[in-house]
Protein backbone atom coordinates (compact mmCIF):
# COMPACT_ATOMS: atom_id res chain seq x y z
CA UNK A 1 0.00 0.00 0.00
CA UNK A 2 2.90 2.37 0.66
CA UNK A 3 4.16 1.73 -2.85
CA UNK A 4 0.69 2.37 -4.25
CA UNK A 5 -0.03 5.51 -2.19
CA UNK A 6 3.35 6.95 -1.13
CA UNK A 7 2.03 10.50 -0.66
CA UNK A 8 -1.30 9.62 0.94
CA UNK A 9 -0.21 7.09 3.57
CA UNK A 10 1.77 7.56 6.72
CA UNK A 11 2.63 4.73 9.06
CA UNK A 12 3.09 5.52 12.72
CA UNK A 13 4.42 2.82 15.02
CA UNK A 14 3.82 3.19 18.73
CA UNK A 15 5.11 1.12 21.62
CA UNK A 16 2.81 -0.81 23.92
CA UNK A 17 5.02 -3.20 25.87
CA UNK A 18 2.75 -5.67 27.58
CA UNK A 19 3.60 -6.36 31.24
CA UNK A 20 3.29 -10.13 30.76
CA UNK A 21 6.37 -10.08 28.49
CA UNK A 22 9.45 -9.68 30.66
CA UNK A 23 11.58 -8.05 27.97
CA UNK A 24 8.88 -6.04 26.16
CA UNK A 25 9.90 -2.65 27.57
CA UNK A 26 13.62 -3.37 27.11
CA UNK A 27 12.92 -4.50 23.55
CA UNK A 28 10.94 -1.32 22.84
CA UNK A 29 13.79 0.82 24.21
CA UNK A 30 16.33 -1.16 22.18
CA UNK A 31 14.35 -0.69 18.96
CA UNK A 32 14.06 3.04 19.61
CA UNK A 33 17.79 3.22 20.34
CA UNK A 34 18.46 1.37 17.08
CA UNK A 35 16.23 3.91 15.35
CA UNK A 36 18.70 6.62 16.35
CA UNK A 37 21.14 4.75 14.09
CA UNK A 38 18.50 4.23 11.36
CA UNK A 39 18.06 0.52 12.10
CA UNK A 40 14.60 0.45 13.69
CA UNK A 41 12.94 -1.95 11.27
CA UNK A 42 15.92 -4.28 11.05
CA UNK A 43 16.23 -4.36 14.84
CA UNK A 44 12.49 -4.87 15.36
CA UNK A 45 12.48 -7.72 12.87
CA UNK A 46 15.31 -9.43 14.76
CA UNK A 47 13.48 -8.91 18.06
CA UNK A 48 10.40 -10.68 16.72
CA UNK A 49 12.52 -13.48 15.25
CA UNK A 50 14.05 -14.03 18.69
CA UNK A 51 11.00 -13.24 20.83
CA UNK A 52 11.15 -16.53 22.74
CA UNK A 53 14.81 -16.07 23.71
CA UNK A 54 15.10 -12.36 24.48
CA UNK A 55 17.63 -11.38 27.10
CA UNK A 56 20.06 -8.55 27.67
CA UNK A 57 22.73 -10.62 25.94
CA UNK A 58 20.48 -11.31 22.93
CA UNK A 59 19.70 -7.61 22.57
CA UNK A 60 23.44 -6.88 22.58
CA UNK A 61 24.02 -9.64 20.02
CA UNK A 62 21.39 -8.15 17.70
CA UNK A 63 22.97 -4.69 18.05
CA UNK A 64 26.38 -6.16 17.15
CA UNK A 65 24.94 -8.17 14.26
CA UNK A 66 23.42 -5.01 12.78
CA UNK A 67 26.68 -3.12 13.16
CA UNK A 68 25.39 -0.56 15.62
CA UNK A 69 27.71 1.70 17.57
CA UNK A 70 27.32 -0.20 20.86
CA UNK A 71 28.40 2.65 23.11
CA UNK A 72 25.81 4.99 21.56
CA UNK A 73 23.20 2.21 21.46
CA UNK A 74 23.56 1.39 25.17
CA UNK A 75 23.51 5.05 26.11
CA UNK A 76 20.35 5.60 24.02
CA UNK A 77 18.54 2.54 25.44
CA UNK A 78 18.66 4.19 28.86
CA UNK A 79 18.19 7.77 27.69
CA UNK A 80 15.27 9.55 29.34
CA UNK A 81 13.93 10.68 25.95
CA UNK A 82 13.56 7.04 24.86
CA UNK A 83 11.88 6.10 28.13
CA UNK A 84 9.59 9.15 27.91
CA UNK A 85 8.57 8.21 24.36
CA UNK A 86 7.60 4.71 25.52
CA UNK A 87 5.60 6.22 28.40
CA UNK A 88 3.84 8.62 26.00
CA UNK A 89 3.02 5.79 23.58
CA UNK A 90 1.63 3.68 26.41
CA UNK A 91 -0.50 6.59 27.60
CA UNK A 92 -1.80 7.13 24.04
CA UNK A 93 -2.63 3.41 23.79
CA UNK A 94 -4.45 3.43 27.11
CA UNK A 95 -6.49 6.49 26.05
CA UNK A 96 -7.38 4.71 22.80
CA UNK A 97 -8.44 1.60 24.79
CA UNK A 98 -5.82 -0.60 23.11
CA UNK A 99 -6.07 -4.11 24.52
CA UNK A 100 -3.10 -5.81 22.88
CA UNK A 101 -0.60 -5.84 20.09
CA UNK A 102 -0.65 -5.39 17.27
CA UNK A 103 -3.52 -2.94 17.07
CA UNK A 104 -3.96 -1.16 13.76
CA UNK A 105 -5.76 2.14 13.29
CA UNK A 106 -6.68 3.73 9.97
CA UNK A 107 -7.61 7.39 10.40
CA UNK A 108 -8.29 6.78 14.08
CA UNK A 109 -10.55 3.75 13.51
CA UNK A 110 -9.53 0.33 14.80
CA UNK A 111 -9.07 -2.24 12.07
CA UNK A 112 -10.75 -5.39 13.33
CA UNK A 113 -9.75 -7.76 10.52
CA UNK A 114 -6.02 -7.36 9.97
CA UNK A 115 -5.50 -9.38 6.82
CA UNK A 116 -3.85 -7.66 3.84
CA UNK A 117 -7.12 -7.47 1.88
CA UNK A 118 -8.97 -5.90 4.83
CA UNK A 119 -6.19 -3.37 5.41
CA UNK A 120 -6.21 -2.41 1.73
CA UNK A 121 -10.02 -2.12 1.65
CA UNK A 122 -10.12 0.14 4.72
CA UNK A 123 -7.33 2.37 3.42
CA UNK A 124 -8.97 2.70 0.02
CA UNK A 125 -12.35 3.47 1.62
CA UNK A 126 -10.72 6.25 3.68
CA UNK A 127 -8.96 7.63 0.61
CA UNK A 128 -12.27 7.69 -1.29
CA UNK A 129 -13.88 9.67 1.55
CA UNK A 130 -11.05 12.19 1.35
CA UNK A 131 -11.62 12.74 -2.39
CA UNK A 132 -15.30 13.63 -1.86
Amino acid sequence: MLDKYPKELKIVIKNFPLPMHNFARKAAAAALAANKQEKFFEFSHKLFENSSSLSDAKIQDIAKELGLDLEKFNRDVNDSSVQNLINRDMNDANQAAVQGTPTIFVNGKVLKNRGPNEIQAMIEAELKKKKK
